[in-house]
């Protein structure tokens, strides 16, 4: 099923239309299914970490040492 291109001000009109209950519905699922997002990407980002260490892609030492290096 295709999705149909709706602005923003278009969706904000629809949500408008929708009884004060259904908003509040919509919030809550909108600020759960964000939350799963942001969850989903710190998994990822985790998994990868954890092959770049296990490939030995991971460099260990101080911040200010890390500091120096980048100012090369």
């Amino acid at each position: 099923m295709p999705y149909q291109t709706v602005t923003f001000q278009e969706a904000l009109e629809v949500v408008e239309s929708l009884s004060e209950y259904q908003q509040e519905n919509l919030l809550d699922i909108i600020r759960h299914r964000l939350i799963d997002h942001k969850r989903q990407l710190l998994v990822e980002s985790i998994k990868k970490a954890k092959q770049e260490y296990a490939r030995g892609e991971v460099r260990k030492g101080r911040v200010a040492d890390l500091m120096k290096e980048v100012s090369k």
